[in-house]
């Protein structure tokens, strides 16, 4: 038995040795950390290609808003441009179908106003009341007479006559202007003294 009890413990020396490689592989052991660093240029790149496209983006947002409100501001203009040309136009238009103004265009054709009309029955076709042709007699005044004016408004002219001395007509025609060199002198002399 010996000889098989010898037999027995070798394979279990065997499967401890195994067991105990297997747990000192399995062992936890503290390795050093390895320390990388990170390349900091492609991030430096990263950032710097952030920042300018976003100054980039902002100055093109800005220039595109100042475009759009001159745009704006020119487009006010032409529409405050275009509402005064209609408001002119509609005046203009007023005046033009003015009764009054078609009727003084119609005397300055020779055109009268009928004195007597006539009127034309249109189931049979009869012309009712008496034809008479219009003369210039018939005509109408389109235009008032302006009023009078009082008497206050137009007062007679003030007429202010004003006589020539003889000897001041002679000192002014004199040919050396000795007159007028005496007068600016006084004058000069006046405002010395002041």
């Amino acid at each position: 038995m010996s000889n098989g009890s010898a037999q027995l413990r070798t394979p279990i020396r065997i499967g401890r040795g195994i067991a105990e490689a297997a747990v000192e592989r399995a062992r936890l052991t503290v390795v050093p950390r390895r320390r990388t660093r990170a390349a900091r240029m492609p991030f430096v790149m990263l950032v710097s290609l952030v920042l300018l496209g976003g100054v980039i983006g902002l100055l093109l947002f800005n220039t595109s808003m100042q475009q759009a409100s001159f745009a704006a501001t020119a487009l006010e203009e032409q529409a405050n441009t275009l509402t005064a040309r209609e408001q002119t136009l509609q005046m203009e238009l007023e005046v033009l179908r003015d009764p009054q103004r078609v009727a003084e265009h119609a005397q300055n054709l020779g055109m009268v106003p009928s004195a007597n009309p006539v009127f034309l029955r249109l189931a049979d076709g009869k012309v009712l009341g008496k034809r008479v042709p219009a003369t210039p007699a018939n005509g109408l005044r389109v235009r008032p007479l302006p009023p009078a004016k009082p008497a206050v408004l137009t007062p007679a002219p003030i007429v202010h006559k004003v006589t020539a001395d003889p000897a001041d007509t002679g000192r002014a025609s004199d040919g050396n202007g000795g007159s007028h060199g005496r007068n600016d002198a006084n004058a000069s002399g006046q405002h010395a003294r002041r």
